[in-house]
């Protein structure tokens, strides 16, 4: 297995990290991925995509829903629910990765998921809110012929667990490029501890990178091998969907201002949100469970003060953690094949 930049003795930033640094190390958080890496019937083509489900707790996410939000830094992005997630606060489903066409399928099996175990939904109750983001690997992925499909989306949820999540060419990240090499799937995580207190905080991040010209990498801030050749790949249409976790207690609108700080680390990574990039936040704490049905019409929850300087470790738990992610995507990836002879190399860390 590759190693993580951290295990090269590249430190991101000065907060610790989590046992597992990873998204997971905030409890209950699961994730899964399901990979395609395949021909195809069609006469040249070639699967080489996948499915990340990110699941905020191990529980039914529809009856016990989580204070979300979502934050989009450059929108030339096709997501699915992030609308309602800001107008509510709340997530009730998987938070799902795949590629651009992939998201109709996604969404389709994500709520067939959901429907087989929630027998209410749109029933004796409401309907229910998909989240799905996605970026182009179609430089790999014969896109067109649309290989992702319902069942693969429910397979990634079923997948889920709370190890270390596997990064890199994996699930959602199988075909995507970053800085022109290999990227896809990357996680990291921080602690933070409020001081003169024993109570400490976990964020963790994971990201789907594809974005962004070699030639933009700020590989100066990194110790990167002499022998690193430049590419001059960059991803079609390139874009990143961030996924922030913690456990700290926080709003709809505290959480919204801790993921507009993911955008600091992606900049300081050489990104500056192009324009045809996808450059999308999506947040929640798992601080609060909220029932999706109660007789009360009031509602008491715990949330940290604003002025109180926890604050400020989370926004650069949020900035480091997305800016140790996206290398992880780096370091971990494998040189990939494609579609038509494609080939996109890993990227070269000094160890």
């Amino acid at each position: 297995m590759k190693k993580k930049v951290r295990d090269m003795g590249i430190k991101i930033g000065q907060l610790p990290v989590g046992e597992k640094n990873c998204i997971t190390d905030i409890a209950g958080v699961r994730v899964g991925h399901v990979t395609l890496q395949e021909e195809l019937s069609q006469e040249g083509a070639y699967a080489c995509t996948g499915v990340t489900a990110i699941l905020p707790h191990g529980g039914n996410l529809f009856q016990q829903k989580v204070t979300a939000a979502s934050y989009v830094l450059n929108g030339f992005g096709k997501t699915t629910g992030l609308v309602q997630v800001n107008e509510l606060g709340v997530i009730e489903a998987p938070i799902m990765l795949t590629n651009t066409f992939g998201v109709p399928a996604v969404t389709q099996g994500t709520l067939q998921y959901m429907l087989d175990t929630n027998k209410e939904i749109g029933d004796t109750t409401g309907t229910i809110n998909i989240v799905v983001g996605e970026c182009n690997d179609s430089h790999l992925n014969s896109i067109r012929e649309c290989p992702v499909t319902p069942d693969h989306a429910i397979q990634a949820i079923q997948n889920a667990t709370e190890d270390t999540a596997e990064e890199g060419a994996v699930g959602a990240g199988t075909g995507m490029i970053c800085f022109g090499y290999k990227g896809g799937i990357g996680s990291s995580s921080r602690v933070v501890t409020i001081e003169n207190d024993s109570t400490s905080f976990t964020v963790g991040c994971m990201v789907l990178s594809n974005f962004g010209y070699s030639s933009e990498f700020f590989a100066e801030r990194y110790r990167v091998s002499t022998i690193q050749q430049p590419s001059t790949l960059s991803p079609t249409d390139g874009s990143i969907i961030i996924v922030l976790a913690t456990d700290a207690p926080l709003s709809s609108r505290q959480l919204t201002r801790v993921i507009k700080r993911c955008g600091i680390g992606l900049g300081r990574t050489g990104s500056h949100f192009s324009h045809g990039s996808g450059d999308i936040v999506i947040g929640f704490t798992t601080a609060h469970h909220i029932a999706h049905k109660t007789n009360d019409y009031l509602e008491t929850r715990v949330q940290i003060r604003e002025d109180h300087s926890i604050m400020n470790l989370l926004f650069a738990a949020a900035a480091e953690a997305t800016e140790e992610a996206i290398l992880n995507s780096l370091s971990q990836a494998e040189t990939t094949a494609g579609r038509d002879g494609h080939v996109v190399n890993a990227y070269l860390f000094e160890s």
